[in-house]
């Protein structure tokens, strides 16, 4: 188990330094990919969970997500709550340490940039309109298309491999370029709430408070989208094995 925490850790970590890093590059003042646009976060997103599954999935199945490893839970007897826990503590802490590496990639530009709301935006996200009933439930449909999605991509023939890494990459851009611009596809509430932890910690120049009161919609919403994903699939294709661990 201790070689499946560190797998989901680190596999989390690379999610984070390169998806966090993609919008502080995008977002920050004085970097050369500022203003770069939707479609390079997007993309850079869909890279780094790429990397993260090709990193943690022939040990611990790659689930680098903790709506993921929640939906693995309710749908595989043989995936205790005991390894989820597991997998939930290595991928909330590899996400606060991807974090950390985004500050310290960036040091320089935290002070260039005077708006402390992107500061924020390169850790965590944030609504466009900020309601709550709206963003919760962006949440849940974009995390279900990616779960169900998951299932789809890493059930019977199609095992976690090089081919599943690609593919569940390219689903993270796709939902980011169809589904992200509401809330900014959190999609996994260890990828908010680690690197949110981070910006609290850390002594960012001129940043602002870490926007505690909606930071439960981008863990809540994700799980329950989770949840309802892998369930779901489970229901329309019983006949498939189900190989996200094993």
């Amino acid at each position: 188990m201790t070689e499946k925490f560190i797998a989901e850790m680190v596999g989390t970590a690379i999610l984070v330094i390169l998806g966090d890093g993609v919008v502080a590059n995008v977002l920050l003042a004085k970097s050369k990919a500022q203003n770069s646009g939707w479609i390079v976060i997007t993309a850079g997103f869909g890279f780094a969970v790429m990397l993260g599954v090709y990193v943690a999935g022939a040990v611990s199945g790659g689930h680098i997500n903790p709506a993921v490893t929640l939906g693995v839970l309710l749908t595989n007897p043989s995936f205790g709550v005991d390894t989820a826990v597991w997998y939930f503590a290595g991928q909330f802490i590899g996400a606060f340490l991807g974090g950390v590496v985004v500050y310290l990639h960036f040091l320089p530009h935290w002070a260039e940039t005077e708006n402390a709301d992107l500061k924020l935006a390169a850790f965590s996200t944030a609504p466009a309109i900020r309601n709550t009933g709206a963003n919760l439930l962006s949440e849940i449909i974009g995390t279900f298309v990616l779960v169900f999605g998951v299932f789809g991509i890493t059930a019977g023939v199609n095992n976690v491999g090089p081919l599943a890494a690609l593919l569940i990459g390219l689903l993270v851009f796709g939902i980011g370029l169809s589904l992200g611009g509401t809330t900014g596809f959190a999609l996994n509430p260890a990828r908010d709430f680690g690197p949110r932890v981070a910006h609290f910690i850390l002594p960012i120049a001129g940043k602002r408070d870490s926007d505690w009161s909606y930071s439960w919609i981008p863990v809540v919403g994700p799980l329950i989208g989770g949840a309802l994903g892998a369930l779901a699939y489970q229901a329309l294709f019983t006949n498939f094995a189900l190989k996200l661990v094993s």
